[in-house]
């Protein structure tokens, strides 16, 4: 897939802290319970750390339990992508960033308490946080 925004592997190295490196290009997880955004409980929209694009809004935001931030739903339908990822032995559905092909995390149909049913289980390193003014 071709992304709005490409950037050398180079790049994006000089331009991320590693463990965000790692999480974001290298479809790495941060430990369960460490983000810094997992309680955050604000009104605000979440970006992509990479590209800053938004993702999610905080109004769609829930606790789900797991140790990581999680959405029942993008910001927009386009806003990420879906990919499977049958990584690790498992059969899974990764959630990247549509507009850098950044990795946030994965999604599961595992939330029946949630509009959608969905839980978008974000790593927190790969979002940014504004709070609504």
């Amino acid at each position: 897939m071709t992304y709005q925004v490409w950037k050398s592997d180079e790049e994006w190295r000089s331009l991320l802290e590693p463990q965000e490196y790692a999480v974001l290009r290298q479809a790495g997880t941060e430990r369960a319970w460490t983000g810094e955004l997992l309680d955050e409980k604000r009104s605000g929209t979440y970006s992509c750390r990479a590209c800053k694009a938004e993702l999610f809004t905080a109004e769609t935001k829930f606790d789900s339990h797991c140790g990581w931030p999680s959405f029942y739903a993008p910001k927009e339908g386009d806003a990420v992508e879906l990919i499977e990822d049958r990584s690790h032995g498992m059969l899974r559905t990764e959630v990247r960033c549509a507009n850098c092909g950044s990795h946030l995390g994965h999604v599961f149909d595992d939330a029946p308490q949630t509009p959608t049913g969905d839980r978008f289980c974000m790593n927190s390193v790969s979002l940014s946080f504004d709070a609504a003014e």
